[in-house]
């Protein structure tokens, strides 16, 4: 059984380099629960989904600078015009804007 959520972990997964376990971590969760999302076999609550459309989000505008892999490192990186944040973490904490302008910044070729 295919859901909306296991379509967009596959997402994550194939376009972001994102493993279950980086999943996991990101919405505070055990990696066999994503492993139960990704089969259909639950859901998560709707704040995690909101977080998991945010991720994914954001690795689709990353996919205009980056490779897969290079998206996952660019994730857990800290980053200066994030004050030294991550922006997984940013995205956990309901502040994907600022991840956002981020990205923005570096499609006007203001900071790679």
């Amino acid at each position: 059984m295919s859901t909306a959520v296991a379509r967009i972990l596959e997402d994550l997964r194939d376009r972001g380099g994102l493993q279950s376990k980086d999943i996991a971590n990101i919405v505070a969760v055990s990696p066999a629960t994503v492993s139960r999302w990704s089969q259909g076999k639950a859901t998560p609550e709707l704040h995690t989904q909101t977080i998991i459309a945010d991720l994914r989000y954001v690795v689709e505008r990353l996919r205009d600078f980056y490779s897969s892999d290079e998206t996952r490192l660019w994730l857990h990186s800290s980053h200066p015009l994030l004050n030294g944040e991550r922006a997984i973490d940013l995205i956990y904490n309901n502040r994907t804007e600022e991840v956002l302008a981020v990205i923005e910044r570096m499609d006007a070729g203001g900071f790679l």
